[in-house]
């Protein structure tokens, strides 16, 4: 016998099945039961006034950023992305413990495309990639890598060694 079917359409082992003595559709399924309704989330007014604080910090955060680089220089962009570093752990720490409203969220990504839009003429490229780097650790904390951005500035490295050799 050739069990391979490859001159066949189909392939049937077995005989027909005997549905003659069997009742279809008497039994009616199981209804799952209804999930209870969660009580709606309301937060603390502690809660509130730390989201309301962190909205006001990161509108405020373009700002101070533009101000200590006019007062300090590159070193002050250096000292503010220390500060904003800190003020990135206690957002986490806000997210993480489900304390994180919608609009902190927004505002935290409205603040980073608000800082790398601003026209801060830094020649170290370590505190330009530096704070590159800290808006991406926001950006991924909020976003989760769901999304690209391209909108880093492009370091300027050096590429011709010889230009600075004698």
């Amino acid at each position: 016998m050739d069990y391979t079917a490859k001159n066949f359409d189909a392939v049937d082992f077995g005989g027909e099945v005997d549905y003659s003595n069997y009742q279809w559709f008497q039994e009616r399924p199981p209804r799952p039961e209804p999930q209870p309704v969660a009580q709606p989330y309301v937060p603390t007014e502690d809660v509130i006034r730390q989201n309301e604080a962190f909205d006001f910090a990161l509108k405020a955060a373009p700002n101070v950023l533009y101000g200590r680089f006019k007062q300090y220089g590159q070193l002050g962009v250096l000292a503010w992305c220390s500060e904003f570093g800190e003020m990135i752990d206690s957002l986490k720490e806000l997210g993480f413990s489900g304390n994180m409203f919608v609009a902190t969220r927004v505002q935290a990504l409205k603040t980073c495309e608000d800082i790398l839009k601003l026209k801060l003429d830094i020649k170290m490229q370590i505190i330009l990639m530096y704070l590159s780097s800290q808006v991406a650790r926001l950006r991924r904390f909020l976003d989760g890598g769901e999304r690209q951005w391209n909108d880093y500035p492009v370091p300027e490295f050096p590429l011709d060694y010889r230009a600075y050799t004698s």
